[in-house]
C-alpha cells in the first residue's frame, strides 16, 4: 500500500492519497492534508495529527484488502451506534414522496428513548416490543409499514455482518385493523361542500380538490404551479412499475380550484405552492367545522378524500385497474383491500334486482286470521 501526496496550487498545503495506479480512479483522495511550513504551534499540532491518522488510514486499507475473500470483517466498518447505521440507511434508501422509511426511524428513536443503542441490544425480544409500540400507537396499515422498514434495516445489518441471526426473522410486520369504518362522501355531499362557505378557503379547496383527484394530504400539499400543465396534473407520486410519476386528467372542477388558486398567486414570481396549507391537524380542525356547517353528520378528515375518490368511482363502475393507476398503485391489490364500499349505497335498489312475480297473484291467497270469540 502506497501513499502518495502532492501541493495545492498554493503550494502551503500537501495533499495526501491512495496510490493503487496510474489508471483514472486509482488515486482517491484520503481526505487528509498537512501544512507545508507550519506557522504556528496549532498547525505543527495538526501536521502530527494528520501523519498519525495517515498511519492509521493506511493500516485500516491493508487490513480490509487482506480480509476480501475471507469470513473476516475489520471491526473499523461496523458502527457502534445502531442508530447511526439506521440514519445512514435511510439517508441512502429514501424516495421522494414516500416518508414511510423515515418515520420508521423517528419511530424506532421514540420508542428506544436514547441517543445510543449498540447493535448487541438488537433483539428480537426488542423488535417484539417495537412492533408492540407501533401497534398501540398507530391504526390500519401504518404500523405494519413503518414495521416492515424496520425489517429492512435488520435485513441489509444481518447482511453487513452485523448479526449472525436476523432478530427479525420471527416478528413479522402486522396491521392494526381500525375498529370503526372510514367514513366516505357521497356524490351529494360532494355538491353540497362545493356550495357551504368556510372559515379558511384554501383549505376548501385543496381538499375538494383532493375529492377530485385522490391525492392525500401530503400530496396536495406540496403541488406547485409548474405541475399543471392545461388540464393534466403531474404529481409528486412515482409508480414503482414504471419509475415514472403519476399523471392525472383534472376533472372541470379541479381545474376550476386551479385557475382561482393561480389568480392568487398571481402577485407573486415565479414557481410557487398552489395551496398555502395549516399542518395537518390544523387542517382538519378547520375540515371538521366546515363539514358540520355543511350539516354532514359524518367524522371526515383529510384521507376520506382520497377513500371518497375510490369509492365513487367504483360506483360509476369505472374498472380497478383504472382505479389504481389513478391513485398511483403498480396494482389493484390496494384498491380491493383499502378503498372499498363497505356498506351497500341502496339495499333496496340492490335486492330489487332480484327475479319478481305477480304479487297478487302468487302470495295474497293466505288464511284469514281467526277471529277472536
Amino acid at each position: 500500500m502506497k501513499i502518495g501526496s502532492y501541493l495545492n496550487r498554493t503550494k502551503d498545503k500537501r495533499i495526501y492519497y491512495y496510490d493503487y495506479g496510474r489508471l483514472p480512479g486509482q488515486r482517491p483522495a484520503i481526505g487528509v492534508f498537512t501544512y507545508t511550513k507550519p506557522k504556528n504551534q496549532t498547525e505543527k499540532n495538526h501536521n502530527k495529527q494528520a501523519l498519525e491518522l495517515i498511519d492509521v488510514k493506511k493500516s485500516q486499507t491493508i487490513i480490509e484488502q487482506q480480509s476480501i475473500g475471507s469470513a473476516y470483517i475489520p471491526p473499523h466498518k461496523f458502527k457502534g451506534n445502531f442508530l447511526e447505521y439506521y440514519a445512514e440507511y435511510v439517508d441512502k434508501n429514501k424516495t421522494d414522496g414516500n416518508r414511510a422509511l423515515q418515520n420508521s426511524f423517528k419511530q424506532f428513536k421514540e420508542f428506544v428513548g436514547r441517543s445510543f443503542v449498540s447493535p448487541v441490544d438488537i433483539t428480537e425480544n426488542l423488535c417484539k416490543e417495537f412492533r408492540k409500540f407501533l401497534l398501540a400507537k398507530f391504526k390500519g396499515e401504518t404500523p405494519q409499514g413503518y414495521y416492515a422498514r424496520f425489517k429492512w434495516v435488520l435485513n441489509a445489518a444481518t447482511k453487513d455482518k452485523y448479526f449472525q441471526v436476523n432478530p427479525t426473522d420471527e416478528v413479522a410486520a402486522i396491521p392494526n385493523p381500525s375498529a370503526t369504518l372510514k367514513e366516505n362522501l357521497e356524490v351529494e355531499e360532494y355538491l353540497t361542500l362545493v356550495k357551504t362557505p368556510c372559515l379558511n378557503e384554501e383549505i376548501k379547496f385543496a381538499f375538494i380538490f383532493c375529492c377530485y383527484t385522490g391525492l392525500r394530504w401530503v400530496d396536495v400539499e406540496r403541488v406547485w404551479n409548474n405541475d399543471v400543465n392545461e388540464d393534466v396534473l403531474t404529481t409528486r407520486i412515482i409508480q414503482k412499475k414504471t419509475g415514472l410519476p403519476v399523471t392525472l386528467t383534472l376533472h372541470p372542477i379541479a381545474q376550476a380550484i386551479i385557475k382561482i388558486q393561480r389568480r392568487k398567486r398571481g402577485s407573486t414570481p415565479g414557481n410557487k405552492k398552489l395551496f398555502q396549507l395549516l399542518g395537518r391537524n390544523g387542517c382538519n380542525k378547520v375540515l371538521e367545522k366546515w363539514i358540520a356547517a355543511a350539516k354532514i353528520s359524518k367524522h371526515i378528515t383529510w384521507s376520506c378524500a382520497r377513500l371518497s375518490f375510490a369509492i365513487l368511482l367504483r360506483d360509476a363502475l369505472v374498472d380497478e385497474v383504472t382505479i389504481a393507476t389513478l391513485m398511483g398503485h403498480a396494482t389493484p391489490k390496494q384498491v380491493n383491500k383499502t378503498y372499498k364500499r363497505h356498506r351497500a349505497k341502496d339495499q333496496l335498489q340492490t335486492i330489487m334486482k332480484l327475479p319478481s312475480v305477480d304479487i297478487d297473484k302468487y302470495f295474497l291467497h293466505l288464511p284469514e286470521e281467526e277471529s277472536e270469540e
